[in-house]
């Protein structure tokens, strides 16, 4: 728990029984509930996740997407924090995140991969995918988000009825980042973290994906809808007027 509020971390895992060892080992006391959705694995993903005291919800279709949707709808917490069972993503972030979300009073906030820990760099190709799909985002959206592919982020479970989110892939990554920026009534801001060396293999496949994921920033483009802002300010309420006469009975000037 963090400042009275309940904290939920939601991790979709497909074959990831190492990964999700180290991950769930290095989680902060911060942290009130892990829930890994198991997408489909055929490997010991769920029981090594269980007996280090995870909550285990099974989505049997399978997709990033349709594993984010899953783990939404069944954490308790009311601040979701998201990361891949990889170990790219360091769980001791968590509290720096949590204390900008607090302090900056924000609503979302997504982690940009800055730099990682032991010195190595991504591969050209990766960076390059990354750099090609968020530039496409800030044409498209106008909003300046360096690395829109990052699957670590936060949000206020509250604001989750106002996130539209119509993907059931890869591109969710992407995808909650527009509708959590573009909101009028959502705060939202990206702030750097350390990243780490994935453990086991790699499920991404970077060409399928990255070709899928700039169609999708296409498609939702021109599908995006006018939205009203989620936060409406009431109007301010006037004293009613006093007669002059009653303002005189009563001794006022």
């Amino acid at each position: 728990m963090y400042r009275g509020k309940r904290i939920s971390v939601v991790i979709p895992c497909h074959n990831e029984e190492e990964g999700i060892a180290v991950v769930l080992e290095q989680m902060p006391s911060v942290v009130d509930e892990v829930v890994v959705v198991d997408n489909c694995s055929t490997d010991r993903t769920p029981a090594v996740a269980s007996e280090r005291g995870a909550r285990v919800v099974r989505e049997t279709r399978k997709g990033y997407g349709y594993a984010h949707k899953a783990g939404y709808a069944a954490a308790r917490g009311d601040v979701i924090v998201t990361m891949d069972g990889d170990g790219t993503y360091p769980p001791d972030s968590i509290p720096l995140l949590l204390y900008v979300m607090a302090e900056e009073k924000v609503d979302f906030i997504t982690a940009r991969r800055w730099y990682s820990r032991n010195g190595e760099t991504k591969s050209p190709i990766r960076l390059l995918g990354n750099a090609v799909l968020s530039g496409a985002m800030m044409l498209l959206y106008f909003r300046f988000i360096v690395d829109s592919q990052s699957g670590m982020w936060m949000f206020k479970k509250e604001i989750l009825g106002d996130l539209d989110l119509t993907s059931n892939g890869m591109a969710l990554s992407e995808e909650i980042k527009i509708e959590a920026f573009t909101h009028p009534g959502i705060r939202a801001l990206e702030m750097p973290i350390y990243y780490g060396e994935r453990i086991g293999e790699s499920k991404l496949n970077i060409w399928r994906d990255g070709f899928y994921n700039l169609f999708f920033l296409l498609k939702k483009r021109l599908l995006l809808r006018r939205r009203r802002p989620r936060l409406r300010v009431a109007a301010p309420v006037r004293a009613p007027e006093v007669p002059v006469e009653e303002r005189r009975a009563g001794g006022m000037s």
